[in-house]
C-alpha cells in the first residue's frame, strides 16, 4: 500500500494541485513563494493538527465570502429568505489517492466506493467545513445585528480626552460596514474624526475569531472511476454532491502512521533564566514553546522505549534495584536533615495527637537524571587524556548544525520505533494500538537549516535508511515508508534521484477581480518520459554542476567560459541590469551543442530562460568552421538554433532574425529568447562596414576595437592586438581572429580582462545587452502580474 498523489485545493495558492509521491523518497523544489511550504502545512493541517486559521483560504475566495455574508444581510433586510453559501468551491481541502494491492482489502474495507472494487486506487476526501452551516450563519448574523444595536444606542456627541490637547473635543465615528451601519456622531467640524471599526465588519473578520470553534474537517470517499489527470499543469478535483455524507471517524486510523519534523526546531542557546529554571526545577514546560532540544527528546524517547519501571523484564532487575538503594539511603539522609525542623514543628501544636504524622520521603525515576539542560553532553577530545578525563559540555554549547543533525536522526528513529512499538512501547500496548498501521508517512520541513553542504547530502541519503533499519522493514512491502521532504537547498535536490523531484511553478494571477497568483507542481520523473540518452546527460549535467536551476526565478544558459566569467560580473557591475541584481538567476554553462537537450526540462518548469550561444558558422557542404560570410549559403553548426529557436540553420537568415522571432511564448504564460552574434557595424582602417562575429570573444573585439588596440597582454588578448595592428581591412582581421580563437586561451582571456583595472570601459556586446534588457522585463512583467501594478516600479 502506498500514497499514488494527493490533491490540494483551496489552501493558501494551492488553489487546484497534484502531487505524485514516489515510493519511497519525495522532495518538493521550486523558487520562494512556489507553494513548497503551503503543500507541507495543507498536508499538516488535514493530517496532524487541524489548526486552521482564515489565512489558509485561497485569498481570492475570500471577495465571495463576504459578498455571500452580505447578500444575508440584505435578505434579512428586506425579509426574504437567506441565500446559503456554495462552501463546496470555496473550502480548502486534501485528496489522498491510495494505491492498494487487492490482499489489502482488509486495511480498507471503509475506504470502499464499491462492492466490486478489484484493488487499485481509493480516494478520501478532507474537507474543512462548518460543523453546522445554519449555525454558522446565524451567529455572523447575531454579530452584526449586535453592531446596528450599538450605532443605535450610541450617544449624539462622544468627548475624548486626548493625551496631548487636555480637554479636547473630536467627533467619533462608529464603522461597521461600508454603508448601512456607519455612523458620525456629533456635528462635523474643523476637527479630527475618530474612527471605530466594530467587530466584524466581514465574513473574512468574522472568521479570523470564529473559524475553529465553527469548522471541523470531515471526510468523504471518492470515486476512482471519476479521477481525473490534470490539465495545464492545475488538478482536476473530484466534484463532490451537495447530498454526499461524510465518513464516521479518522480514514486513516490503523492505517497510516504520520509523523513529521517541522521547520521550527527551535535549536540555538537557551535563555538563561529558562536553563536555571529547566536545572532547579526539571520543568521543561518552556521547551514546548521555544523547540525540542534533544534531551527532552531523549527523555520522551526513554519514557515510550526504555524505562525499566513500565513493564520490567530481568534485565531490568539491576537498574531498579540501584535505584532503589539510592532512594533508600536518601531517605535517611532527608530524614535526619528535616529532623529539627520538623521537632520545631511539633513543638508549635502540629501534628496533634490524633492529626497524621508529617514525614519526607522521595521517589527516584532514571528520567529524573534527564530533567535539565545539561542532560545530553558532548565530549571534547583532549591529546594524550582518556576519556573519563575529558572535557565535557551542555548539548548548547555545540554547534547549530550539528544539533540540528542529531535532532532530525533521533527523532526518525524515535517515530520508526515508535510505530514498530520497539521495547517497553510493545508491552504496555493497548489491545487496540496491538495492529501495526501498514503505511508510515515522514515530513520533513527544510533538513537543511545549519546544515554544511555536504552534511545536507549525507542526510538526505540516509534519512530514509534511518527509517527503514528494523528487522520487521529491512526487506518487506507489507510495511511501507514514504518520505516527504521540502527544501531550499540545491545540496539536497541534488543529492536525490531525479525522478523523485517535485517542482512547484508559481503561476501568474488569473485575470479576474481578487485573484491571486496560483502555483502549480510539476512531476520531474514524467519530463523525459523514460530513461533516454538526453535524460542521462541532464541528470548527470545537474548534479555536476550543482545547478540550482529548480530555485531560481530564471535561467541563462551561457556557451562558454569566457561568458560565464564575464556575463555576471557585467551584470553586477553595470547600471542598466541592477534589476538582474535582485532576481534569483542560475547561470549554466551549456555549448550550443548541447544547450538545446535541456529543452524538455525548461519547458516543463516553465522558468524564464535567456540563451546566450555562438553561430559557429560552417560551410555548406562540409562541417568545417568558417568565417561567417553573407550570401555563401552557410550554415550554422549550433544545435540550439537549429532545432529549437529560430529552428533554423541558414546563416543569412539567422542574421536577418528580428527581436521578436529570437523568442519563443509557451502558453503556459513562459518565454524562452536566444540571443547570438548579429550584424555589426564597425569603422576599421577606412568607412564603416558590417562586421559578422563568430563567438563572443570577436563579438567583443568588433565592439570595443580601440580598447583592444592599445591594451598589452599576452595569450589572446596579445593575438587580438596584433591583428587589429597588422590587418587592412575588416576581411582580414576577421580571418586573423578565426586563427587566433582556434588556438583556445579562451578562459585566461576573460580571467585577465577581469582582473584589469580598466574593465569598466569594456562595451557589452549587443546581442548579449539586449538579451539581458529582454531578460530584465520578462523577470520585471512577472513580479507585476505577482504583486500587481506598482507605479512606482520602471
Amino acid at each position: 500500500m502506498l500514497i499514488q498523489h494527493v490533491e490540494i485545493g483551496n489552501f493558501r495558492k494551492l488553489k487546484a494541485v497534484r502531487i505524485d509521491f514516489a515510493e519511497e523518497k519525495t522532495v518538493f523544489v521550486g523558487a520562494n513563494n512556489s507553494g513548497k511550504t503551503s503543500a507541507m502545512v495543507a498536508l499538516r493541517r488535514f493530517l496532524v493538527d487541524s489548526a486552521f486559521s482564515v489565512n489558509d483560504l485561497t485569498l481570492s475566495h475570500w471577495k465571495s465570502l463576504n459578498d455571500a455574508a452580505l447578500s444575508w444581510e440584505k435578505a434579512v433586510s428586506e425579509e426574504q429568505p437567506i441565500p446559503p453559501i456554495d462552501w463546496i468551491d470555496l473550502l480548502p481541502f486534501l485528496d489522498v489517492w491510495l494505491n492498494v494491492e487487492f490482499r489489502e482489502l482488509h486495511y480498507v474495507q471503509k475506504l470502499l466506493p464499491t462492492l466490486d472494487w478489484g484493488g487499485g486506487l481509493l480516494g478520501v476526501r478532507l474537507r474543512y467545513q462548518p460543523k453546522d452551516a445554519e449555525a454558522l450563519q446565524r451567529e455572523f448574523l447575531k454579530a452584526r445585528a449586535q453592531i446596528v444595536a450599538i450605532l443605535e444606542g450610541a450617544s449624539e456627541k462622544v468627548a475624548v480626552q486626548r493625551p496631548v490637547e487636555a480637554k479636547s473635543e473630536t467627533n467619533l465615528t462608529l464603522v461597521g460596514d461600508a454603508d448601512a451601519t456607519t455612523r458620525t456622531l456629533g456635528q462635523p467640524d474643523a476637527r479630527e474624526q475618530l474612527k471605530i471599526s466594530l467587530w466584524p465588519q466581514s465574513m473574512i473578520e468574522f472568521l479570523e475569531r470564529r473559524m475553529r470553534p465553527l469548522f471541523t474537517v470531515r471526510a468523504y470517499l471518492l470515486n476512482p472511476a471519476r479521477l481525473e489527470k490534470p490539465r495545464d499543469g492545475l488538478a482536476v478535483p473530484q466534484r463532490l454532491a451537495p447530498d454526499d455524507e461524510p465518513i464516521e471517524g479518522d480514514p486513516f486510523k490503523g492505517l497510516i502512521v504520520i509523523d513529521e519534523i517541522s521547520a521550527q526546531r527551535g535549536l540555538g542557546n537557551v535563555p538563561a533564566s529558562r536553563q536555571r529554571r529547566e536545572d532547579e526545577t526539571g520543568d521543561d514546560h518552556a521547551s514546548a514553546h521555544d523547540g525540542r532540544k534533544l534531551s527532552t527528546q531523549l527523555r520522551s524517547y526513554y519514557a515510550n522505549h526504555l524505562d525499566p519501571y513500565d513493564t520490567p523484564e530481568p534485565k531490568d532487575l539491576d537498574a531498579l534495584h540501584a535505584l532503589e538503594a539510592a532512594g533508600s539511603a536518601f531517605d535517611t539522609r532527608l530524614k535526619a536533615c528535616f529532623a529539627d525542623a520538623l521537632k520545631e514543628l511539633e513543638d508549635l501544636g502540629y501534628p496533634g495527637i490524633t492529626d497524621p504524622k508529617l514525614t519526607v520521603s522521595t521517589r527516584i525515576r532514571a528520567t529524573d537524571s534527564l530533567n535539565h539542560s545539561a542532560a545530553v553532553q558532548y565530549e571534547v577530545p583532549t591529546y594524550a587524556m582518556a576519556s573519563a578525563t575529558a572535557h565535557r559540555l551542555p548539548e548548547d554549547s555545540n554547534g547549530l548544525g550539528y544539533q540540528n543533525l542529531v535532532s532530525m536522526v533521533f527523532g526518525l528513529m524515535s517515530f520508526r520505533d515508535a510505530w514498530m512499538k520497539v521495547g517497553k512501547a510493545g508491552k504496555s500496548a493497548k489491545a487496540d494500538d496491538a495492529f501495526t498501521p501498514p503505511l508510515h508517512l515522514v515530513l520533513v520541513e527544510e533538513p537543511e537549516a545549519h546544515l554544511h553542504a555536504q552534511v545536507q547530502q549525507v542526510f538526505i541519503k540516509q534519512a530514509y535508511a534511518v527509517l527503514r533499519n528494523h528487522p520487521k522493514l529491512k526487506d518487506t512491502k507489507q510495511l511501507r515508508t514514504q518520505f516527504v521532504v521540502s527544501t531550499h537547498s540545491s545540496h539536497v535536490a541534488h543529492a536525490c534521484d531525479f525522478a523523485c523531484l517535485r517542482y512547484f511553478r508559481r503561476l501568474p494571477a488569473p485575470k479576474e477581480p481578487g485573484a491571486v497568483p496560483v502555483s502549480s507542481v510539476v512531476n520531474l520523473s514524467e519530463v523525459f518520459g523514460g530513461i533516454d540518452k538526453t535524460e542521462k546527460f541532464v541528470t548527470r549535467y545537474l548534479k555536476v554542476t550543482h545547478c540550482d536551476l529548480f530555485f531560481a526565478d530564471g535561467a541563462v544558459l551561457i556557451e562558454g567560459p569566457a561568458e560565464r566569467i564575464l556575463i555576471p560580473h557585467f551584470v553586477e557591475e553595470r547600471a542598466q541590469f541592477e534589476y538582474l541584481r535582485r532576481a534569483y538567476l542560475t547561470w549554466l554553462e551549456i555549448g550550443g551543442s548541447h544547450a538545446h537537450r535541456l529543452r524538455r526540462l525548461v519547458e516543463h518548469l516553465g522558468i524564464t530562460t535567456l540563451i546566450i550561444t555562438d553561430l559557429d558558422a560552417m560551410e555548406a557542404t562540409s562541417t568545417a568552421a568558417v568565417v561567417p560570410k553573407r550570401g555563401e549559403n552557410q550554415r550554422a553548426r549550433n544545435e540550439t538554433l537549429k532545432s529549437w529557436l529560430p529552428a533554423t540553420d541558414s546563416l543569412d537568415a539567422l542574421l536577418d532574425k528580428t527581436e521578436a522571432e529570437k523568442v519563443l511564448d509557451y502558453a503556459n504564460d513562459f518565454s524562452i529568447r536566444v540571443a547570438y552574434q548579429g550584424p555589426t557595424s564597425v569603422a576599421f582602417k577606412g568607412s564603416p562596414a558590417e562586421a559578422l562575429a563568430n563567438t563572443f570573444e570577436d563579438a567583443l573585439l568588433y565592439e570595443n576595437i580601440s580598447f583592444f588596440t592599445d591594451r598589452s597582454g599576452t595569450g589572446l588578448a596579445a593575438e587580438f592586438r596584433n591583428a587589429l595592428i597588422g590587418a587592412t581591412d575588416l576581411t582580414a582581421l576577421a580571418a586573423q581572429l578565426n586563427v587566433a580563437l582556434k588556438k583556445g586561451g579562451k578562459a585566461e582571456f576573460a580571467l585577465d580582462l577581469l582582473y584589469s583595472d580598466d574593465i569598466a570601459a569594456l562595451a557589452v556586446p549587443t546581442y548579449i545587452r539586449e538579451g539581458l534588457a529582454w531578460l530584465v522585463d520578462q523577470l520585471k512583467r512577472k513580479e507585476r502580474e505577482a504583486i500587481g501594478p506598482n507605479p512606482g516600479m520602471a
